[in-house]
């Protein structure tokens, strides 16, 4: 593609290249530049991105994009904002795929994962849809499972998968959008038919600086969608929607709301509840907690709006048991205790994991967790005194610890957790702490592994190691047969 056709829809201040160059590739990492390429100088949380414009060139750059202009030998185009330009020019250079999908944004701080996996299902089950899905766990291509790095992609790599997803036959694409990628333009340009709004509680401060920061950056989503669908029970959706003017409906349980769910009854392997909305629709979902009724809600929610009749929804909701690291089940074979896996890593996904295993377990609710490390230090005391209050026993143990030490972040942990009665352990080593949990279970204890989920590894420092909770509880039953 030629340069100036690339350009055409991307806010430049001047341009000092050819407009006739030819473009092969779109890149922001010098690493991975190739011969041909047009090389975005992002600029990184820690690193100004034209630090590496020499890389980028050594590698084959054609031209460099940046903020400010370069010596006249190295033909650049100088723009605003490097950030919203990578995402202008990825929509160009892969012809806007976006225009041709149906876009469903999720955002909010729990129940990301298991809300866009819902939707997917039910458009795909009752809308004969082929439906592509982006977010925390994985990206799907229809069925085509791609391994992931982050919620949501760099604005590059969002405009491909939709280009593929596109050329694979998807009519609709149900995406994770993070505060991070709202924030760093990652889904600039996109329109969304349907944002939907889960909930909104303490996490990644360290970012943000403050809820209210948080709020904002979520609330970009709803400037840019057709439709509205949030959570009438967060006493964050009336700040969230302040700017917004598309329509909007309402879920939820406590308060009235378009669709909410009547007679709630939870259970330990599934919830009940009658929905209360165009008609009375009974529903069940095979996942434990209170929240997956917010999630179903949302869900349903948002495919009523595309075109599926709630008791629709409602069919495929009572076989599904929701996605990998939400409130999974692990085999315990002739085992008299219950493991699950679960992404619980802030305050609130904590106290609703604990809350609702407590509300079904027989006998203790032993929770397994950590904090992750170069995050937000004032969760940890926070969920160290959930723990306290609602689990029977605590194992307290590292989760990422990446540059940290794990010490300091499990007394971070520990401070919350001091004047309780609840009894607990600390045992540094994760694997060693799930071993320490299993050796020690008592008949009908449900041992909750919280904060890894769907991942199969673990950071420290600035490596990843394998670390996989369902190998190491297969490999605790076999040392124990």
């Amino acid at each position: 593609m030629r340069l100036q056709n690339l350009l055409i829809g991307t806010s430049v201040t001047a341009v000092y290249a050819d407009p006739e160059t030819e473009i092969g590739g779109i890149s922001y990492d010098s690493r991975i530049t190739k011969p041909g390429d047009l090389f975005v100088a992002v600029a990184g949380e820690k690193q100004d991105g034209s630090r590496f414009i020499p890389q980028a060139l050594e590698n084959g750059a054609v031209c460099v994009v940046c903020q400010s202009a370069l010596p006249e030998e190295i033909p650049c185009v100088v723009v605003p904002d490097c950030r919203r330009a990578l995402a202008e020019l990825s929509a160009a250079f892969f012809e806007n795929p976006g225009k041709e999908l149906t876009l469903v944004g999720v955002t909010g701080t729990n129940g990301k994962t298991t809300t866009t996996h819902l939707i997917k299902r039910i458009l795909e089950q009752k809308a004969g849809a082929k439906v592509g899905l982006i977010g925390t766990i994985h990206n799907v291509i229809d069925q085509e499972t791609l391994p992931t790095e982050r919620t949501t992609p760099e604005s590059y790599e969002i405009q491909r998968l939709l280009r593929q997803m596109v050329d694979a036959g998807c009519s609709h694409v149900v995406m994770e959008v993070s505060s991070h990628a709202l924030m760093l333009e990652r889904v600039r340009g996109l329109q969304f038919a349907v944002a939907l709004f889960t909930n909104l509680t303490q996490d990644h401060l360290d970012f943000h600086g403050t809820m209210e920061n948080y709020c904002a950056a979520k609330a970009k989503l709803f400037q840019n969608c057709d439709l509205a669908v949030y959570n009438q029970d967060d006493p964050w959706s009336e700040k969230l929607l302040e700017g917004c003017t598309c329509r909007r409906v309402s879920y939820g349980v406590q308060k009235e709301a378009e669709l909410q769910a009547m007679q709630v009854s939870l259970h330990s392997d599934h919830v009940n509840y009658v929905l209360r909305g165009e008609k009375s629709v009974p529903v069940r979902v095979a996942i434990p907690g209170i929240f997956t009724v917010y999630n179903s809600l949302a869900a349903i929610a948002a495919c009523w709006n595309l075109g599926v009749a709630t008791d629709d929804c409602a069919s495929v909701l009572q076989y599904d048991s929701g996605a990998k690291g939400r409130m999974e089940v692990v085999p315990t074979p002739g085992k008299p205790y219950t493991v699950l896996i679960d992404y619980a890593h802030t305050p609130d996904a904590l106290e609703n994991v604990l809350s609702a295993v407590r509300g079904f377990a027989k006998g203790r609710t032993v929770a397994v967790f950590g904090c992750g490390g170069d995050r937000d230090r004032t969760k940890r005391p926070q969920m160290g005194a959930i723990a306290a209050r609602l689990a029977d026993f605590a194992v307290v143990t590292t989760d990422n610890p990446r540059t940290e030490k794990p010490v300091r972040i499990i007394e971070d942990i520990l401070e919350g957790m001091q004047d309780t009665a609840t009894p607990y352990t600390v045992v540094e080593d994760r694997t060693e702490a799930i071993r320490w949990a299993m050796e020690h279970a008592q008949k009908d204890d449900v041992i909750v592994l919280c904060g890894k989920g769907h991942e199969d590894y673990q950071e420290i420092g600035h490596q990843k190691y394998h670390l996989d909770e369902r190998e190491i509880v297969a490999s605790v039953l076999t040392q124990k047969c």
